[in-house]
């Protein structure tokens, strides 16, 4: 089985499951820091995706938001987020996600973005472009700031959400919209889909953004770290991974206007 063959399997397994626990409207979570839950369904999720990966990719590193790295002698690395949007989910909003991407070292291969309760499956490999639903995608040509819709997100620190307010607060006033839809995965593939001009998230994990920066990219967009250099999470050199790595992805053509502001 292809490693994009894999990656689809997994996710629409996972995304039946999460329909299913979608529709029991199942209220209880547990706090995982402060502003951040979990939920029977994300460990759910998860489960069903780490046992297709451990048995069809044995070969692979793995790195999943609820169980943390599963760190083989590798230097093929999974990156699961196996519920993207857990608070939408909870609340019954049905803006959520799975994400999953593949890297060598700290290249990204491969990134499958899925939203069960839309069947809009994203899909991107490094230099064969990215699609939904198996038609080619590709990002919006706006090149003005009044006429973009931007979106945005940010990390688990209290200083990565007084960042966002603070973006939120003079982006609003210079854009057709800015707004945060909460699923990070969602707004990549929407930036790649051309549905949105950017999203910019301070300290965003990596499971988060994984597989959509490669869908942006592939779809003609820009990503990049707050400074401009490109949007990496895994060290080259030693091959650690960075947790809190700020991310401005763009469809290209309004990438140095947010970026002016953000340096």
């Amino acid at each position: 089985m292809t490693s994009r063959l894999l990656a689809i399997l997994a996710v629409k397994k996972a995304g039946t499951y999460l329909r299913q626990q979608f529709k029991r409207d199942a209220k209880s979570f547990v706090l995982k820091s402060a502003h951040e839950i979990v939920t029977q369904a994300d460990k759910g999720a998860e489960k069903i995706i780490l046992a297709l990966l451990k048995k069809h990719s044995t070969n692979a590193r793995i790195l999943s938001e609820e169980s943390g790295l599963y760190d083989y002698n590798s230097n093929w690395l999974w990156v699961v987020d196996p519920l993207d949007g857990t608070t939408n989910f909870r609340v019954h909003n049905p803006l959520f996600s799975i994400s999953l991407a593949l890297y060598h070292i700290d290249k990204p291969m491969l990134g499958v973005v899925y939203a069960p309760y839309l069947d809009e499956l994203f899909v991107a490999e490094k230099g064969k472009g990215a699609t939904l639903n198996g038609k080619k995608i590709y990002v919006s040509k706006t090149s003005e700031l009044k006429k973009s819709f931007l979106t945005y997100c940010y990390g688990t620190h209290p200083k990565h959400m007084r960042m966002a307010v603070e973006l939120y607060r003079y982006f609003k006033m210079k854009s057709v919209d800015m707004r945060q839809m909460g699923s990070a995965a969602i707004e990549l593939a929407w930036v790649a889909a051309g549905r949105t001009e950017s999203i910019v998230i301070p300290g965003t994990h990596p499971w988060d953004a994984a597989a959509g920066v490669l869908l942006v990219t592939e779809a003609g967009g820009k990503t990049t770290d707050f400074s401009g250099k490109p949007w990496r999470f895994v060290d080259k050199k030693t091959g650690k991974i960075r947790m809190n790595a700020d991310l401005l992805a763009t469809n290209g053509k309004i990438h140095q206007k947010i970026l002016q502001h953000l340096k």
